[in-house]
């Protein structure tokens, strides 16, 4: 099912499969109760990217049929948040018409928020010059009459950025409202609601926990900054530097006082834990005075490599964020040699796919 046709009145129904399939694929472990938490079957996602086509004086987003590899038009969206679809008609009407605007012109990527901001980001098969800037900053005028916006261009090895290169999102959690700068072109939460949900799940789960908290990957501080409140001090690692850079606006803007975000991978920071390396970025940084008893990762698809995850099980509690089942099984089956499974949840961030974005929450067996 192509995403511009997805039914509404079907979700319940995807959701109740997704549920019994991610059951049945763990149903190897002593896995509690699965708790799942929703989408929104509307509009939920808060980023789309379309390739875009040009047809003698017409220009429309597009997308590829998965099956048939055949484009189709988009004019309409209905995962995308709402902001990013009436903002897409507005925007092609007016790129249409507009040929320098419009020349050379491949791909539309939006970035939108619960707060109403968006960032649209033009990619093109040219260098962009003093005469695209012109008509840009025009089109972004007219639209910054109806909307909070900003366009960025982007071709190879150029980035023109017109106002501002982020967003500010303002993200509801345990009815207080969290500020989170997002970079254009950096990871985000796509399903905004849901990302909630589960900020909100890794709260509850951690609420018991004593000690320091320890996030690797903690991108710009999304479950960082709210878990905070958990725990005497945060210690995070990031290797994205825009990240790093939103990680410690966000620090600032919600006043955490006991976070810090270190710009290390993974790899890097076990190697400092063991001694086998020193890095200048830890200069000032005593690791050995952190009382870290709690660990929270949230990988990319690949999961957790070999060596972190050995590290990752001399913790006393895991808080486990994947949204990739297969590797998060993988992880699991030498995980589950040192610590229980006490909490495992589903959080539904991708409707109508076969995505499953996991949360595990373990301990180390007495």
């Amino acid at each position: 099912m192509r995403p511009t046709e997805i039914d509404a009145t079907q979700y319940q129904t995807q959701l109740e499969t997704k549920v019994a399939e991610l059951e049945k694929q763990f149903s190897e472990f002593a896995t509690p109760k699965l708790e799942v938490f929703e989408s929104i079957p509307l509009h939920y996602r808060m980023r789309a990217e379309f390739r875009v086509w040009h047809e003698g004086d017409d220009l429309f987003h597009i997308m590829f049929d998965q099956e048939t590899k055949q484009k189709y038009r988009v004019d309409h969206f209905p995962p995308a948040s709402l902001l990013i679809n009436q903002v897409m008609e507005d925007l092609i009407n007016l790129l249409r018409p507009n040929p320098t605007a419009r020349n050379r012109l491949f791909q539309i990527d939006y970035l939108s928020t619960l707060s109403e901001e968006i960032i649209v980001s033009l990619l093109y098969h040219k260098q962009l010059d003093s005469e695209w800037e012109e008509q840009i900053k025009l089109i972004e005028r007219t639209l910054k009459q109806k909307y909070s916006i900003h366009i960025i261009g982007r071709a190879r090895k150029q980035k023109v950025v017109l106002s501002q290169d982020y967003v500010l999102e303002k993200l509801p959690v345990n009815g207080k409202e969290y500020i989170f700068k997002q970079i254009e072109n950096s990871f985000t939460q796509p399903n905004a609601a849901v990302n909630s949900k589960m900020i909100q799940w890794a709260l509850d789960v951690t609420k018991e926990c004593s000690g320091d908290l320890l996030e690797l990957y903690c991108g710009l501080g999304n479950f960082s900054l709210p878990l905070a409140q958990n725990f005497e001090r945060v210690l995070a690692t990031e290797i994205s530097k825009p990240s790093v850079a939103a990680a410690q606006d966000n620090i600032r803007f919600n006043n955490i006082e006991n976070a810090k975000i270190l710009r290390m991978s993974s790899e890097e920071f076990v190697q400092a834990c063991k001694g086998e390396k020193t890095f200048n970025r830890l200069e000032g940084i005593d690791l050995s005075s952190y009382d870290c008893q709690t660990v929270l990762v949230d990988p990319p698809r690949a999961g957790l490599d070999p060596e972190t995850v050995e590290m990752v099980s001399s913790y006393r509690n895991i808080v486990y964020i994947s949204c990739n089942p297969e590797t998060l099984l993988e992880n699991l089956s030498t995980l589950t040699t040192t610590h229980n499974i006490e909490r495992f949840a589903l959080f539904d961030q991708f409707p109508y796919t076969h995505h499953a974005e996991c949360g595990v929450f373990l301990t180390l067996r007495s």
